[in-house]
């Protein structure tokens, strides 16, 4: 089995890539990597520019993880801050974020998440979109594996609360949910098929998707 290492420094990414790690019978190794994002508002871009680094870095296959988040109705910049989330500052001062939002209808707004695998000759990309709107208020508390202070703003598409305010039971049905469009579902998917030998895996699935 050759060794593959996931690069990223966010705590709530590194333990959702560890479940599903776990769930797929497939080993990851965790590495924390310094890297100056490119000043490109495309997170397929950056990313793949991050996977490229941590390869020749590390030496042996790689992936990584980026993020987007897109808000329509930004005042005149629609879709921002898009792949600058955290360079724009917004995920780290969300109070700020509905302050600038307060008087816009439009509230609709988007995660882009990216995973881009590279091993020295291909790389491979996987996508996956959640959906919502953002809250008029700050509501809930992040709990353990939380990707961003975001979620304290983002109400996904068919909930009534953001998902820092849902319940353990919402909590649990939104997982399932998000998991039938999730780019680390579909890479894990991926790599098992593709990469490895399939009849030496466990066979638990998440989600069917072939490619």
């Amino acid at each position: 089995m050759e060794k593959l290492a996931f690069v990223s420094s966010n705590s709530g990414k590194i333990s959702s890539v560890k479940n599903y790690s776990q769930a797929y019978g497939i080993p990851v190794s965790i590495y924390s990597l310094e890297f100056l994002e490119p000043m490109v508002n495309d997170v397929s871009y950056i990313s793949k520019k991050k996977a490229e680094y941590a390869y020749h870095k590390l030496g042996h296959p790689c992936f990584v993880a980026d993020s987007g988040f897109y808000i329509e109705g930004y005042p005149n910049l629609p879709r921002y801050p898009g792949a600058f989330v955290k360079r724009s500052g917004i995920s780290s001062n969300v109070e700020k974020l509905l302050d600038v939002m307060k008087d816009v209808e439009n509230r609709k707004c988007s995660f882009i998440d990216c995973i881009t695998y590279y091993d020295g000759e291909t790389f491979q990309q996987f996508f996956g979109e959640s959906r919502g709107e953002l809250a008029t208020e700050v509501c809930g508390e992040n709990m353990n594996g939380a990707k961003s202070e975001l979620w304290k703003v983002f109400i996904p598409e068919g909930y009534h609360s953001t998902i820092a305010g849902l319940s353990d039971e919402e909590m649990l049905q939104y997982n399932e949910d998000k998991r039938k469009n999730s780019a680390t579902v579909y890479f894990f998917d991926w790599y098992r098929h593709h990469k490895l030998d399939y009849e030496k895996l466990d066979r638990k699935e998440l989600v069917k998707k072939e490619y």
